[in-house]
């Protein structure tokens, strides 16, 4: 069990299966491939959507697209493509490429979250919405785990983790975490709204992609 326990949180390869794309350029993929990674990304979404719903606090990139809102005056959704552009742009130094998977993950996730939004629990007692927040961040693992291993192209974010995990042989883990922790304490300082959810995702989302991550590799071959 512990040996199980460090394998999870050293991991610093995406594991390659039998229905992973051979490149994340492939715009002719296998249909299971494209049937996981479709599945993994509506698991990402509804994790997002039950963090929202336990009402404790947002994801760390939503405040930080919370913080540049307050600072420029723009809106929400304006500022989450202007954040979404300047990653995509720090892929260029780390030679990540995007795919199928980075423009449905655009699409699709956003999709699932306005779908689901009004049908998902929104619990009242803070036991209930700490429940949900934990479920919420190990859907999300799960849903990276298929769609990460589906190499297609990660989303924005994502392609940010597996780049530089790539250029510093951190652990998924670690690199996923740091990233979070940046995201949020930049939104915080810009003014964006911190919860006790929002420091849960960002704790919690390292270890639990990288749970997603070896529970895809081992039982979906």
């Amino acid at each position: 069990m512990i040996k199980k326990i460090n394998i999870i949180f050293t991991l610093k390869k995406i594991p390659k299966l039998s229905w992973s794309s051979f490149d994340e350029l492939n715009f002719k993929p296998k249909s299971n491939t494209l049937i996981y990674l479709i599945f993994g990304l509506i698991l990402f979404g509804l994790g997002e959507t039950l963090l929202v719903t336990a009402n404790i606090g947002v994801s760390p990139w939503f405040v930080l697209h919370q913080g540049m809102s307050v600072k420029t005056g723009y809106s929400i959704g304006l500022t989450t493509l202007i954040v979404s552009i300047i990653v995509l742009f720090f892929w260029i130094p780390l030679k990540q490429k995007p795919g199928i998977g980075t423009i449905l993950n655009t699409i699709l996730i956003s999709v699932v979250v306005d779908l689901s939004l009004p049908y998902l629990p929104h619990p009242e007692e803070f036991l209930s919405q700490l429940l949900q927040v934990i479920i919420a961040v190990l859907i999300v693992g799960l849903g990276s785990g298929f769609y990460l291993i589906a190499n297609l192209g990660p989303g924005a974010r994502d392609g940010l983790m597996t780049g530089i995990q790539k250029k510093t042989n951190l652990s998924f883990s670690l690199t996923r975490t740091l990233i979070e922790l940046s995201a949020v304490a930049l939104g915080w300082y810009l003014g964006g709204i911190v919860g006790i959810g929002t420091v849960i995702y960002a704790l919690g989302i390292g270890p639990f992609v990288s749970f997603g991550l070896f529970f895809v590799g081992k039982y979906f071959k």
